[in-house]
């Protein structure tokens, strides 16, 4: 297995292989790279999210615990896909803030993919292999947005405000994505708790079904979607989402200055 981690240093952006506490510094990106010769220690830098997308993509309602809560939701037939804007990024420790007129705001811990190859019309085979590594992802998501009296027709800022996407720490290879443990913890209490082999639709399927429609490129992601049931969060929270075999994705709630200064 190996770990990339993207990070800022010396006001430039750089990728590396996190070795311990240790990074090796890389020249290029993650799809082609050679080795610098610099190293650091991980304690002295700043992780950022852990690749650069083209585009996000993410799956909705894709574990049968999920669908069960206060809106019944029927089991889907094919993977449920929509767009998270690159604006939503945020990276690992930096903070969800919580919009000016948000008012239920929920945690949705995710096994994130990175895709390593381009793939159009892939069969599962082709798409499982085009799989460069996967992280840990946090799908934020205001509910009164998403399905509300007021609800918007489509999920442009239930799911697409600044910072509702927050990803890493770093992108592992060489792992079995298909059966790792997810937890997600509010305030130091689990709040999710499932394992990947419980995906309605597997990572491949998913995968190949999104590039029947949509040509995917090196460093696009995809969110597979969040187990269970979820809560509100507010500001001071702290959420964390563990994946097995990855690490943990740490990010505080915070709120936003047009809320402070109202």
């Amino acid at each position: 297995m190996t770990q990339f981690v993207r990070y800022s240093a010396n006001s430039q952006i750089h990728y590396g292989i996190l070795e311990g506490e240790r990074i090796h510094e890389l020249q290029g990106d993650l799809f082609s790279y050679t080795a610098s010769g610099v190293e650091r220690n991980l304690s002295d830098l700043r992780l950022l999210a852990p690749c650069a997308p083209r585009q996000i993509l993410a799956v909705g309602r894709n574990y049968k615990t999920h669908l069960s809560g206060p809106v019944k939701l029927p089991e889907p037939t094919r993977p449920e896909i929509f767009f998270k804007p690159i604006s939503s990024l945020q990276d690992p420790e930096g903070p969800i803030i919580v919009p000016p007129d948000s008012s239920d705001l929920h945690f949705e811990g995710e096994l994130v993919l990175i895709i390593g190859s381009r793939l159009k019309n892939a069969g599962k085979d082709e798409a499982d292999a085009a799989i460069f590594g996967v992280t840990c992802g946090n799908d934020v998501s205001e509910r009164n947005w998403q399905r509300g009296p007021d609800k918007d027709v489509q999920w442009w800022r239930a799911k697409g405000s600044d910072t509702f996407s927050p990803f890493g720490p770093v992108i592992v290879t060489g792992l079995d994505y298909g059966n790792l443990r997810l937890t997600t913890r509010l305030n130091g209490e689990t709040v999710q708790d499932q394992r990947t082999s419980d995906l309605i639709f597997d990572c491949p399927t998913m995968v190949s079904f999104i590039s029947r429609y949509i040509t995917l490129e090196p460093g696009d992601v995809i969110y597979t979607g969040t187990p269970g049931q979820t809560r509100p969060m507010r500001p001071g929270d702290m959420v964390e989402v563990e994946i097995e075999g990855i690490g943990v994705l740490r990010n505080p709630v915070t709120m936003d200055d047009e809320k402070k200064a109202g």
